[in-house]
């Protein structure tokens, strides 16, 4: 299935039902007076989070949906029926946006969690709600009122307790597929990884955690560059992240680059990224010798001056991954236990991950807005290109054609 984490869609709630004029006529009764009932309410939409859906591809070629209108209301003072409402599935980290004001409508992070996003129309009054002791045969009806259109912006953000980082190579892939049964794909070049991938980790009968393997980065993706920021966005609501770092490189590039590559992209995406817990875990540990892992390690650490957990493995051969779960397991129980228990850092999680939001829309935003008046300047200097084509033909020689 092709992962699509990004769609727009248009939304049209169902219209209400005309309000009915009609007046009551049996025999032996004179001046029956009115019985036109009213018209149904239009039917509404709404976005339903589901949790066997991982994608958005359900919405990339249809994406107009509109409900059902609510019928006309009828006479004996019969009410029309109510419109039908549309419920659309949508994966669970699902945000949606308003695409004409950029307004964040609601943000699906709990299944079955449901949010309307349409609402459908007010019925139409029959003629009997105009009745009166002065008024008794009135002819005054009204129209069902229009359902709301919108035109909407579905951004998914895959939620995991812990993402993978790192640059192409790293070896995201293959510690996924050591500590759980995802089968991500692994091979010997870059980009193996071009969509982000879940795997549920079992630490014992009970315990278990969500990782994230998300596609490589390089220099310059947070300006788009590879595969972007187009896979950055999902690093946003992991709780733990995983820097992974090839300790023996075989193009002899140097560890710490790399690292400092990964932590300056991150910087520029969110700064406020950087505040999230993060561990360093060297990997591919199996090609050195235990003398030269350590000396490796500590080079790097004083490097870059890391003062969090530190981890050595080799995911391939799946020496010291299962340390690295239950190391995992342990800090996100207790986390769990310290929001429940601390007010004041709880709060300060929640004001992280806002700030984290709202960076990385900011930045995704400017993006698409460079991008699109990048296209604006091309369109631009092709359309001068064409006038001053015109204007070179209209100044040369005249050319007659001789049949």
């Amino acid at each position: 299935m092709k992962f699509v984490d990004e769609v727009s869609i248009h939304v049209q709630a169902g219209d209400g039902g005309n309000g009915c004029m009609s007046f009551r006529r049996e025999k032996f009764i004179e001046k029956g007076g009115p019985n036109g009932g009213d018209g149904g309410d239009g039917g509404s939409i709404y976005l339903e989070a589901a949790a066997n859906l991982n994608t958005l591809v359900d919405y990339r070629y249809t994406r107009r949906f509109q409900a059902q209108r609510g019928e006309n209301g009828g006479s004996t003072d019969c009410t029309g029926a109510k419109g039908e409402d549309l419920i659309l599935p949508v994966p669970i980290g699902t945000t949606i946006i308003d695409a004409n004001t950029l307004e964040i409508i609601g943000d699906l992070t709990q299944e079955g969690q449901r949010i309307m996003v349409a609402q459908g129309g007010w019925h139409g009054l029959g003629n009997t709600r105009f009745k009166s002791s002065t008024n008794r045969a009135p002819r005054q009806t009204t129209p069902g009122k229009p359902g709301e259109a919108r035109d909407l912006k579905l951004e998914l953000k895959v939620i995991a307790d812990v993402g993978l980082l790192g640059l192409p190579n790293a070896g995201k892939s293959t510690l996924i597929r050591s500590v759980s049964a995802a089968k991500a794909k692994v091979a010997d070049y870059p980009f193996t990884t071009i969509v982000p991938n879940l795997g549920v980790v079992s630490v014992s009968r009970f315990k278990n955690f969500v990782i994230a393997d998300i596609p490589g980065l390089i220099e310059g993706a947070s300006e788009g560059s590879g595969l972007g920021t187009r896979f950055l966005k999902h690093l946003t609501r992991t709780r733990l992240l995983l820097h992974l770092i090839d300790m023996a490189p075989i193009d002899g590039t140097d560890p710490v680059d790399a690292a400092t590559t990964i932590i300056n992209e991150l910087e520029k995406f969110s700064p406020s990224l950087l505040e999230r817990d993060r561990w360093l875990v060297l990997n591919k540990a199996d090609q050195l010798l235990e003398e030269e892992q350590q000396e490796i390690k500590n080079t790097i650490v004083e490097r870059l001056q890391w003062e969090g957990p530190v981890f050595i493995i080799s995911a391939s051969e799946r020496q010291g991954t299962e340390e690295l779960a239950q190391a995992v397991m342990r800090y996100l129980d207790e986390r769990t236990l310290r929001i429940e228990e601390d007010p004041d850092y709880a709060a300060y999680m929640k004001d992280l991950n806002q700030r984290i939001d709202d960076e990385a829309r900011a930045r995704l935003q400017a993006l698409d807005d460079a991008r699109a008046l990048r296209r604006s300047g091309l369109k631009a200097a092709e359309e001068d290109f064409d006038d001053d084509w015109d204007d070179d033909d209209e100044d040369g020689p005249e050319i007659i054609y001789v049949r």
